[in-house]
C-alpha cells in the first residue's frame, strides 16, 4: 500500500515538473513571437519613415 502511494506521489510530481517546464516553453515562445512581431513593427515603420521621406523629396524636386 505504501508503495502505492510513494509511487503515485512520485508519477504527480513528474506531471507537476513536465507542466511547469511546458508552461515555461509556452512562455518563451510567446516572448519570442513578441519580440519578433516588434521587431517586423519597426522594420515596417523605418520602411514607412523611408518612404515618406522619398516621396517629400520627389516632391520638393517636383516644385
Amino acid at each position: 500500500m505504501n508503495f502505492t502511494n510513494g509511487s503515485t506521489d512520485m508519477n504527480l510530481m513528474h506531471e507537476e515538473l513536465a507542466r511547469a517546464q511546458m508552461s515555461a516553453r509556452l512562455g518563451e515562445a510567446q516572448q519570442l513571437r513578441r519580440g519578433h512581431q516588434l521587431a517586423m513593427a519597426r522594420r515596417m515603420s523605418r520602411k514607412a519613415e523611408q518612404a515618406a521621406q522619398q516621396a517629400r523629396l520627389a516632391l520638393a524636386r517636383a516644385i
